[in-house]
């Protein structure tokens, strides 16, 4: 298969799979099988893992809210158990790995054994990620119960996260590992030719693509309340516009100018903020929380 100085050709151990990779500006495009298409239209074409991948991540939401009825919405809501917890913060993720998982179904024939794996080391990564995040929570709680009650630290608290949030979506780190993320079929040249193990691996290294891309959007889903199916709705819209809207650049300002509203609003009128539950208000009357 020809290809220009901006393609690179990539196939399996077998030589059944074939794929030419562009890496010039845009989202990057692949073509399997004759048919060239980006990971958006990847996902169009595997609507049935993308519906199920879509369904887990529904199914963690509806439980959190089930398990959360009654409780506290807001920033510092109670987490559960650690193993709750994690396990649907990762099924949460589902949606985000719909692109890479997609694209990677499409390579490999929908081989259901090699995607299985690189599924599972995707969601490997953001497992890991959610029980260190339920650490850091648990301890921050522990140490700072006092100093973070939300009339006293917590609503600057906050806010500075929402900020930082902000600025990290301004970084080349952020462009790069976004870079990554719109392109995920630049790195399925390992997963093609190691077969099994090379899935898993390639899984893993897109998990770790994705923490480095969305890791300040799941703090701020802290700071505004990680428990609230409002918040949990707006930062996986965020995510997704991301990963496969027409533009990257785009997207990165988008959602920084949206954080940086947010945190203005919750320092200025937090009561006004459309879905925020301000710890200690009468629309959150059973608090679990150190910032109550």
């Amino acid at each position: 298969m020809a290809t220009s100085a901006g393609e690179r050709t990539m196939s399996d151990s077998s030589g059944a799979v074939g794929a030419v990779v562009s890496a010039s500006g845009g989202m990057s495009r692949v073509a399997v099988g004759g048919a060239t298409f980006s990971p958006l239209m990847a996902m169009r074409t595997e609507l049935g893992m993308v519906g199920a991948l879509l369904a887990a991540a529904g199914l963690a939401w509806w439980s959190t809210v089930d398990r959360t009825a009654g409780m506290d919405a807001g920033p510092g809501t109670a987490l559960g158990s650690v193993g709750w917890f994690t396990a649907v913060w990762a099924t949460m993720m589902a949606p985000s790995l719909a692109p890479a998982a997609a694209v990677f179904a499409a390579m490999v024939r929908r081989e259901l054994s090699r995607v299985l794996l690189f599924t599972g080391g995707y969601l490997l990564v953001w497992s890991v990620a959610g029980i260190g995040a339920y650490g850091l929570f648990e301890l921050g709680t522990s140490l700072f119960a006092g100093s973070l009650a939300w009339h006293s630290g917590g609503r600057w608290l906050s806010a500075g996260i929402l900020t930082l949030a902000a600025l990290y979506q301004l970084t080349p780190l952020k462009r790069a590992f976004l870079s990554r993320c719109r392109g995920p079929q630049r790195s399925l040249d390992i997963s093609v030719q190691s077969s099994r193990r090379g899935a898993l691996v390639i899984g893993l290294r897109n998990g770790a693509w994705c923490l480095g891309c969305s890791w300040a959007l799941m703090a701020a889903l802290f700071a505004l309340g990680v428990m609230s199916l409002t918040w949990m709705g707006l930062i996986a819209v965020l995510v997704a516009l991301e990963k496969v809207g027409p533009s990257g650049r785009g997207a990165r300002l988008a959602t920084a100018g949206v954080l940086v509203v947010l945190a203005a609003a919750i320092l200025a009128v937090p009561h006004a903020v459309p879905g925020f539950v301000v710890p200690g208000s009468p629309a959150s009357p059973h608090m679990m929380n150190a910032m109550s």
